[in-house]
């Protein structure tokens, strides 16, 4: 699957806290390539870029400087308001790598999360214009919150490699998306025990290169 993934990559998800962050993880691990988060909110106590730097043990080199960082952990446009700040979409830049290398960008929230008064997240995954794909919930309500994800992304034509569904497995939901958001699960990612860099690059032969 490695060689099977796009050069750049958009990792968003259908809300917040539903697992970008582990999968991100996980395709970092996996690849050995790069991650950029290019608004990060929450930063009281760490950023996802220091979390996954240390569980994936991978250099600093790897990960590129977000560029937002806000303190309070909100939606951004509101993170940037309490420090007088405006999110502008000219200084977003994708970030220069290898070209035989991997770039994983993170998302923040979900697709329709507000950046500022008039632009989304979607306005930047616009911008930046490479590939997405979506994290989704295993469990109830995830259908409906995949489907309105998918498609917003459609509506502003974005390519959409697939879904990746985190938490127990659920046949059912997977099967429900694939069929109602013409999409395939790429993989589905169930709790981790623990998260170490042997166990994420475990968890992306399991889900991402076996069987396929």
């Amino acid at each position: 699957m490695a060689s099977a993934l796009p050069p750049r990559l958009f990792v968003t998800g259908t809300d917040t806290d539903i697992g970008k962050t582990v999968v991100s993880a996980v395709l970092l691990a996996g690849t050995e390539g790069y991650y950029w988060k290019p608004v990060q909110t929450g930063i009281i106590e760490s950023s996802d870029t220091d979390w996954i730097r240390e569980q994936t043990g991978l250099p600093e080199s790897h990960f590129f400087p977000e560029t937002y960082r806000f303190q309070q952990p909100l939606s951004p446009h509101a993170a940037a308001a309490l420090e007088d700040a405006h999110i502008s979409l000219d200084r977003f830049a994708m970030p220069v790598t290898p070209d035989t290398e991997v770039l994983i960008v993170e998302g923040a929230g979900g697709v329709l999360v507000p950046l500022n008064e008039t632009h989304f997240m979607l306005d930047l995954m616009m911008k930046l214009a490479v590939p997405v794909l979506v994290v989704a919930d295993s469990g109830l309500g995830t259908i409906n919150h995949t489907l309105l994800s998918l498609e917003s992304l459609r509506r502003a034509d974005l390519d959409i490699l697939g879904v990746v569904m985190n938490g127990p497995k659920n046949s059912g939901n997977r099967q429900a998306i694939e069929t109602y958001g013409r999409v395939p699960v790429l993989a589905e990612i169930t709790p981790l025990d623990e998260i170490t860099p042997r166990t994420l690059k475990g968890c992306f032969r399991r889900c991402f290169t076996e069987h396929r």
